[in-house]
């Protein structure tokens, strides 16, 4: 998570794009032929994994077969890399695509530095009445909409059923409970309870709304992570990790967990829709029913964990943007919802699709889509983005013993109000 640009650089930026914004489609390499169809190329990246890129890859190129003159430039990038290169490349004003596949947190951070085309009145957006209420919410900024909801999800609690079978054990409904059935399983099964995200922030805050905190108070503007909610939450990572519970890594997280919860090494871990394919791929799930899906276990206060998801935005300086637009509107499109259920388990943004039998049956759809009516909205924000990087540097400063919780709290509270100068 990469801290955005701001400043007087910002503001040319913004000026400068949306100059060059109102100039295109037309011209350039695309655009639309004097009888009004769609030609030209529209590059897309993708920030799908890698279970996942085969699929998008496909969908996005179907839209050649409804636009025969427009050439889709499928470009994957990883995810780590992605917030970082297309603010170089909007930056610069050379390299950016046409469309992006953009985290939720990214979208009002984007459209901050006018990077992002406003979508209002454009095809881009396409029976909106159709969107879950919930997946509308990071597509706006400043009463403009900078996105359409492609994918929408949540964390949960991925299990080895013939684990927790083995060790005679419930699946946990709670930390404690976690915590008390961690002896049984590594005495039965050999295996570790939990693996515990240690590099991601994202993985903090089921901890931090099970205990009834949150990051801030957007509505109030007043940072909150170094309440006592805060604070607890912090305690929960520490005593799970000395506890044995829970093994953690502060680095490369994502590979060694699935890994882990691949190899049946751990029994559990919290994890989202986007790695079911992954997880399933292990020697501990040949058989594809031993993978559970439960609520991530509560702290003192309740369950719940944050509201993730992906959105697709067109940069303002696409030279070929009603091809853009048409492209955005397709892929976020029922029908283009549904075949991405149908191949990868990912929960659509769209109403209508979850009426589809295929997707109302599918096991994890059937989980995730209670799992999201019930997950918390984090704060749409353009420094939304931001308020990670300093939970990343604590949470892993209290997991290495270089901080106690209460310290750990207060700097990500002192930190949030030199970003945040206009809360309290």
């Amino acid at each position: 998570m990469r801290r955005g640009i701001r400043g007087a650089l910002a503001t040319a930026l913004v000026a400068g794009l949306a100059l060059a914004a109102t100039g295109c489609g037309g011209g350039g390499d695309g655009g639309s032929s004097a009888g009004g169809e769609l030609s030209g190329t529209v590059t897309f990246w993708d920030t799908s994994n890698d279970a996942e890129k085969a699929t998008y890859r496909k969908l996005a190129e179907g839209f050649q077969k409804e636009h025969p003159k427009v050439h889709v430039a499928y470009v994957n990038v990883p995810f780590g890399d992605a917030n970082a290169k297309f603010k170089n490349a909007a930056g610069g004003g050379a390299g950016a695509p046409d469309v992006m596949r953009t985290e939720v947190a990214w979208v009002a951070d984007f459209a901050n530095l006018g990077y992002l085309a406003p979508l209002d009145g454009t095809p881009a957006l396409d029976r909106t009445d159709d969107y879950l209420p919930q997946a509308v919410g990071s597509t706006k900024f400043g009463g403009k909409t900078y996105a359409v909801p492609q994918v929408i999800d949540t964390l949960g609690l991925f299990y080895n059923k013939k684990l927790l079978k083995d060790a005679g054990v419930p699946v946990p409904r709670t930390v404690a409970e976690l915590t008390a059935a961690a002896q049984k399983i590594k005495a039965k099964t050999g295996a570790t309870a939990l693996y515990l995200r240690g590099d991601d922030p994202y993985w903090f805050l089921p901890y931090l709304y099970g205990e009834g905190g949150d990051m801030v108070d957007a509505a109030h503007k007043k940072v909150t992570i170094d309440d006592a909610a805060g604070v607890r939450a912090f305690r929960t990572l520490k005593r799970l990790v000395d506890s044995k519970a829970a093994v953690t890594d502060a680095t490369d997280g994502q590979e060694n967990q699935l890994k882990a919860l691949k190899d049946g090494t751990v029994a559990m871990a919290i994890d989202g829709p986007w790695d079911i394919e992954g997880a399933r791929a292990g020697t501990a799930f040949q058989d594809k029913g031993n993978l559970g899906v439960a609520p991530v276990p509560g702290g003192s206060a309740a369950q719940g964990s944050p509201q993730g998801g992906w959105d697709l935005s067109v940069y303002a300086g696409s030279k070929n943007l009603p091809a853009a637009y048409a492209f955005a509107k397709y892929m976020s499109s029922a029908k283009v919802q549904q075949q991405t259920t149908d191949a990868l388990s990912l929960l659509p943004t769209r109403k209508s699709v979850y009426a589809v039998p295929a997707v109302r049956q599918n096991e994890m759809v059937s989980f995730f889509k209670p799992a999201v009516d019930g997950a918390v909205q984090r704060p749409w924000i353009a420094e939304g983005n931001s308020l990670f990087e300093p939970l990343k540097v604590q949470m892993n400063k209290v997991l290495t013993g270089a901080a106690t919780p209460e310290q750990a709290a207060k700097s990500v509270g002192d930190a949030y109000r030199k970003l945040l100068k206009d809360y309290t």
